[in-house]
């Protein structure tokens, strides 16, 4: 393996670092309509450089801009692709579990069951939403929701961004392997489309519960994958501080992971990331979500079934 660049050495915070300094000088200049020449050539010199500095990322940056601590969640997504939506709650079971959000959404005036994993950005935001990893009763409620759906002839879209499913005691004491793989089998069932975005990190089998999908995307700096890197590198070199390495290993980013026929497609995002411009990053997602249903509008629920099934048996075949 070649020697990485000092730009592909650096973490993403310190390669952000002379972008925000440009973007700073740029917004001090706002006020004053004398520097408006001065203020575009640093425009032009700011694209540039992000064009140098994000071009080619290392896994292991793709890794850390899955999750950067600005990157838009579920939300932040639903807010800007749903004219409308209606969050419904609990699992009609155990409780309502924060770490995962659905409800009825409404894109290009269609109705869209929509259900994703939610971090949260402050502490207590972060706690309600147990940092984006649900308990059984978030992947029941996601199911029933999906049910939901299916009766009422509703296409599904889930957005996926978790680090994993809650390992706690508690959620292994209500269920938490059989809930999600009760979530594997009837997802495969359902007889209507069914999408699924990885919008930051899709972690294990956590992510997996809500990713057996007729179409499965990937934003482009998101990440896909059985473990972290840092668990991973543990687990090999007992050192966590090899995880720039084992990310490498598990080609957990967009680009490898649609040559192996993971995912299906890929959603650019704007320069910089989906976090340097919240309404890009949605627009294209936007636009990649209608076109998936359009390819899926005319299938029956036999084909879809039958296509998603298949779609899934391929994975992993050798030769």
């Amino acid at each position: 393996m070649k020697d990485a660049s000092p730009e592909q050495a650096m973490d993403i915070s310190q390669l952000e670092k002379p972008v925000l300094e440009l973007e700073a000088q740029i917004r001090a200049m706002e006020m004053d309509p004398s520097l408006g020449k001065e203020r575009e050539r640093l425009a032009k010199k700011l694209d540039k450089l992000k064009v140098e500095l994000f071009a080619n990322l290392t896994d292991w940056q793709r890794t850390q801009m899955a999750r950067h601590p600005k990157r838009p969640y579920t939300l932040d997504y639903i807010e800007r692709i749903c004219e409308r939506f209606e969050e419904l709650h609990g699992d009609r079971r155990f409780g309502d579990d924060a770490a995962i959000v659905g409800g009825m959404g409404w894109i290009e005036g269609n109705p869209v069951m929509v259900i994703g994993q939610q971090k949260g950005r402050d502490t207590k935001q972060k706690i309600l939403r147990n940092f984006g990893m649900a308990k059984p009763e978030g992947y029941r409620k996601a199911l029933r929701l999906m049910k939901l759906a299916e009766k009422f002839q509703r296409p599904i879209l889930c957005l996926i961004d978790t680090q994993g499913a809650y390992p706690g005691v508690d959620a292994e004491e209500r269920g938490q392997a059989e809930a999600i793989a009760r979530n594997l089998i009837e997802m495969a069932k359902l007889e209507v489309p069914v999408v699924a975005v990885v919008i930051g990190e899709g972690g294990s089998g956590g992510a997996l519960a809500l990713g057996v999908a007729d179409r499965v995307l990937m934003m482009e700096n998101a990440t896909y994958s059985v473990i972290t890197p840092e668990g991973c590198a543990s687990i090999l070199w007992k050192d966590a501080g090899q995880a720039p390495k084992a990310a490498e290993a598990l080609k957990l980013t967009a680009p490898r992971l649609l040559e192996l026929g993971i995912i299906d497609g890929i959603v650019k995002e704007p320069l910089g990331g989906a976090h340097a411009d919240y309404d890009a990053a949605a627009a294209a997602l936007k636009e990649a979500i209608i076109d998936a249903y359009s390819e899926l509008a005319d299938l029956s629920a036999e084909q879809l079934v039958e296509e998603r099934y298949q779609k899934f048996a391929r994975m992993g075949s050798v030769g």
